[in-house]
């Protein structure tokens, strides 16, 4: 991997078969050549953090490896970054597209592909930090589940990821976001309200392990309320 390091680990997630896993070495990884992130608006301070495994990555993906299967359903997992949930998915035969906007995730994606034997996974690029509407890559289409952790890091005062979410969300559909507790999360409620979805949160908190530390976040499930067609009386 030309201009920074990388290392590579057997990464357990509960209720699956490990997944080997390449990462970057450390957050102080940096190569960015052709200028293709800092065009994204990618500083060199956020470029090593798609290439990180973070611990909300890692409640995600246990979630999505004890989700029934249902057939047809079509997940997206958004900001996916290393993708494990979406490795998780693909391995147990769920129809998931993985995206983020991260120059470089597509190439991790098929590297971890490749070192667990996996076949070829859908991948699309998806950007919703920005004021053009149409910017938000090469999404296309609707979702019955939508999926991803630690996106609400930074303040999105023009509701860029609710309008994205909307926009992809099929009807009927459920977004599932892990948040580590950010401090963004009531202001994220209120854009989302605006789109009619509603919200259930779950607690994740955990004390720590021998082989983790302890976490404090929480399970954000949004989905709009179902409607029912007025029958007149006879």
């Amino acid at each position: 991997m030309p201009g920074y390091l990388t290392k590579q680990e057997s990464i357990p997630v509960p209720g699956v078969a490990n997944l080997f896993i390449r990462s970057l070495l450390d957050k102080q990884q940096f190569s960015d050549p052709l200028g293709a992130a800092e065009q994204l608006g990618i500083s060199s301070a956020a470029w090593p953090l798609f290439g990180l495994l973070w611990p909300s990555g890692a409640k995600l993906a246990a979630r999505m490896a004890s989700r029934p299967l249902r057939t047809g359903e079509r997940i997206l997992e958004i900001g996916c970054g290393l993708g494990l949930a979406s490795l998780v998915c693909h391995r147990r035969g769920m129809d998931v597209t993985a995206s983020d906007c991260h120059p470089l995730a597509r190439q991790f994606l098929e590297e971890n592909l490749r070192l667990n034997a996996l076949a070829p996974m859908k991948y699309r690029t998806g950007q919703w930090g920005t004021d053009n509407p149409q910017g938000m890559g090469d999404v296309q289409g609707q979702f019955d589940l939508i999926i991803g952790s630690d996106v609400l890091y930074e303040r999105d005062a023009r509701a860029t990821l609710a309008h994205f979410l909307d926009a992809h969300a099929d009807q009927g559909a459920q977004i599932w976001i892990v948040d580590p507790n950010r401090g963004n999360r009531a202001a994220f409620h209120k854009q989302m309200a605006v789109h009619r979805f509603e919200v259930v949160e779950e607690r994740l908190d955990c004390p720590a392990l021998e082989s983790a530390p302890a976490y404090k976040g929480r399970l954000l499930v949004y989905e709009r309320p179902r409607t029912h067609a007025l029958v007149e009386p006879t």
